[in-house]
């Protein structure tokens, strides 16, 4: 006589929206959510000194013939320059907002998830076992950047994380949650887990830099 057969629905392997494979049991998901793509854009991608900068060529190129008195001829050289101003506004606003929408950060009850890359996606895996501390920076806009830095002897290299790290940082890159919206409560779910981690530690492990492609050995960037 055979027992009752069971069936796991189809979707039971599916790995979460913005995570690499299933969560493994104990694990839950805290927070999901992605940045604003006009944060990339003026703070990683630095969108208002580009305007400055080609507005400032135009006015310089325009000057002289202004204060001849061939307002014509200052027009013609100043907006060529405004032309390609313009562009290029456009081009970093696009950047942003592409970058804004491939990415998602993940925050569970064990690590920090993030997911980024525009042409060539890559999955960053950091357990909290790496983190030694967090921090964040609040923008005017209500939203906020969370660099998260880990402990001496794990690195991921900078341009691996650019634009998801912390700027200036190229020593010691740290990952940072960049332009996160309602920043102050993402902050206070980040540093609760990271406290109730403290309190019943996990055995360590290394940063995991997951590429859709095939690795050649055992390196930080691994096949996904």
């Amino acid at each position: 006589m055979t027992g009752p057969a069971h069936f796991l629905p189809a979707n039971a392997f599916d790995a979460p929206p913005g995570l690499p494979a299933p969560l493994p049991q104990g694990e839950r998901i805290l927070w999901q959510g992605r940045p604003c793509g006009f944060g990339l854009a003026f703070r990683a991608l630095h969108l208002r000194s580009v305007g400055l900068w080609f507005a400032g060529l135009a006015l310089w190129a325009a000057l002289p013939p202004a204060l001849a008195g061939e307002s014509q001829e200052a027009l013609s050289v100043a907006l060529p320059t405004l032309a390609v101003g313009v562009g290029a506004l456009a081009l970093l606003a696009l950047l942003g907002w592409l970058s804004a929408r491939t990415t998602t950060y993940t925050i569970t009850n064990r690590r920090v998830v993030m997911r980024v890359g525009i042409a060539l996606p890559m999955t960053l895996n950091l357990p909290f076992a790496l983190v030694d501390s967090a921090a964040c920076r609040d923008h005017g806009d209500g939203s906020a950047d969370l660099p998260l830095r880990l402990r001496p002897g794990n690195r991921v290299a900078y341009l691996h994380l650019w634009p998801h790290a912390r700027p200036w940082h190229l020593n010691r890159p740290e990952p940072m949650l960049r332009s996160v919206a309602d920043g102050g409560a993402v902050a206070q779910i980040l540093a609760r887990a990271l406290a109730a981690h403290r309190e019943t530690p996990e055995e360590a492990a290394g940063p995991v830099l997951l590429r859709p492609r095939v690795a050649r050995g055992p390196r930080l960037a691994a096949a996904s």
